[in-house]
Parts: structure tokens; C-alpha cells; sequence
């Protein structure tokens, strides 16, 4: 088992996130790795039609007279 990157971990997250040391410490581990895909341009899946329409639906953009 490979140990867990600390020293990078805290790099990116003090670093180039910026994060404080609490703000840092309080996150999860998953946190962590979504916002390191993020800030390396990771791949977003884009809308679907149907979700589309479900927020057409619910936050229309001209409410009826």
C-alpha cells in the first residue's frame, strides 16, 4: 500500500489553493481530490437535454403575465 501524499496534499491545498490550515484540515479526502481534478481542468459532464428541461421548467426566465 502507498502511503498517503501528505506533503503534496498540503502544497496544493495551502498553496495553490490557498486554503487556511483549518479550512484545509476540515476537508475530506474527497473534497480534496475533487478540487485538484478541478483545478487541473477535469472533465465536467455536460448537461442533458432532459436535465435541460427540468430546470427550464423549474427556474423559468419570464414568468406568465
Amino acid at each position: 500500500m502507498t502511503p498517503f501524499p501528505w506533503a503534496e496534499a498540503m502544497q496544493f491545498g495551502l498553496g495553490t489553493l490557498r486554503l487556511s490550515p483549518d479550512a484545509f484540515w476540515r476537508m475530506t479526502p474527497r473534497e480534496l481530490a475533487s478540487a485538484l481534478i478541478g483545478a487541473r481542468g477535469g472533465v465536467v459532464t455536460p448537461l442533458s437535454r432532459g436535465g435541460l428541461d427540468d430546470l427550464m421548467r423549474r427556474y423559468p426566465d419570464h414568468v406568465g403575465a
